[in-house]
């Protein structure tokens, strides 16, 4: 039986296709076909049989097509094969770990966090270079039913070996019970946040943070890892608080919006009246919870002007970021969710005001010929600080 994994052809890129045939005789076989096998044909060579032997395979034949893949790329792809055809069940191969930052702060900005889809390696290795706040590596809606194996290997050796720089790491796993064995997965490779997909009640995210918990004990991690739940129904919504509440790791709830239209069977338009509703129910959930409530994605990748519209108006609704599907939308999030320079300077006024009253020991805060009432101060203090942790102010 022969099995295969990964992708070749003029199209793809950082990639390579196996062909695994198990033997009972002969060793192990290598036909390689690369691109670049002038340059890296005997190290690649060397990989592929290293992996073989880490796997406890002793005969096969093995077809090989490379489109430039990187090692953990090459060592995915071989593990996949070989486990497609039954072997290696309790074994894996791991590339040499990269230096990562430490582990991501709970109230870090997390104005836009960029969509990657957990099958495509060619996405991986420049992703920090467009400077998003967070990477998703995707698991669920962007991976086909039939690669969510292989994508699940894949996403391990990335999260281990690539260096997205100060990104966020984020997972999105599947819907439980599938979304278990991707955290089995991935857990010892330490992501910082796990996102939950279609989550209509508490448990759901409960599950969820037992089941870290327990992999901690294994893997002997102490290390915090955050939950993010997506909304994507009408029952979802309704349970937001809850949700969001659910657990102290949880540090953001977000909302699907194409998922929940559906929910709704309306459409889904770029005036987000349809969903307005929902949206402010997840914004006051969220605060409510002390939580952060980032937007859903704009599906729009050319429409630039619509997607900064958007953006202004889900910041001016409470929001605190958006996803982005295209490195293009990164900087237009970062500018529509910053606050502007005199917003910052009129805050700045507030807080110093509010200052000089509390030093001079007086109850009543006033700015030129205006009182300032106490909620004032208290959003002009938080517009100050998110204004210094998106390094706008010092």
């Amino acid at each position: 039986m022969t099995t295969t994994a990964g992708f070749h052809g003029k199209d793809v890129r950082s990639d390579l296709h196996v062909a695994f045939e198990p033997r009972e005789t002969g060793g192990i076989q290598i036909a390689l076909e690369s691109r670049v096998a002038p340059y890296y044909g005997d190290g690649l060579r060397a990989q592929i049989h290293d992996v073989l032997v880490t796997l406890g395979i002793e005969h096969a034949q093995l077809t090989v097509h490379d489109e430039g893949a990187l090692p953990f790329v090459v060592g995915a792809r071989i593990e996949a094969a070989v486990k497609r055809a039954g072997l290696a069940s309790e074994k894996s191969w791991l590339p040499e770990p990269a230096t990562h930052p430490s582990a991501s702060a709970r109230d870090r900005v997390r104005r836009s966090r960029l969509y990657l889809p957990g099958s495509e390696p060619k996405y991986f290795i420049n992703a920090a270079l467009h400077g998003p706040d967070a990477i998703i590596l995707d698991l669920e809606d962007s991976v086909h039913q039939q690669e969510k194996d292989a994508s699940r290997l894949l996403v391990r050796n990335a999260l281990r070996a690539v260096d997205f720089g100060l990104c966020e790491r984020i997972v999105r796993i599947n819907q439980l019970p599938l979304g278990l064995v991707d955290l089995a997965a991935i857990i010892a490779e330490q992501p910082d946040l796990i996102l939950l997909p279609k989550t209509e009640y508490a448990e759901q995210v409960q599950s969820v943070d037992q089941a870290i918990a327990e992999l901690k004990r294994r893997h002997k991690l102490s290390r915090d890892f955050w939950l993010m739940p997506i909304l994507e129904s009408g029952l979802g919504i309704e349970n937001a608080f809850a949700i969001a509440s659910a657990s102290p790791n949880v540090v953001a709830i977000t909302i699907g919006l194409e998922d929940y239209t559906a929910d709704l069977g309306v459409v889904k338009t770029v005036t987000g009246s349809e969903s307005l509703y929902a949206r402010g129910r997840l914004v006051n959930a969220a605060h409510a919870a002390r939580v952060q409530a980032i937007d859903s994605v704009w599906g729009d990748v050319g429409d630039r002007e619509g997607l900064r519209r958007w953006c202004e108006s889900s910041r001016a609704l409470g929001f605190d970021g958006i996803g982005c599907i295209h490195p293009s939308q990164i900087a237009i999030a970062h500018q529509a969710y910053a606050p502007s320079q005199a917003e910052i300077e009129k805050a700045q006024s507030i807080v110093a005001a509010f200052e000089e009253a509390q030093h001079k020991g007086l109850g009543v805060v006033s700015l030129g010929s205006k009182m300032i009432d106490p909620p004032v101060v208290q959003r002009a203090l938080k517009l100050v600080a998110r204004a210094k942790a998106m390094g706008k102010v010092q």
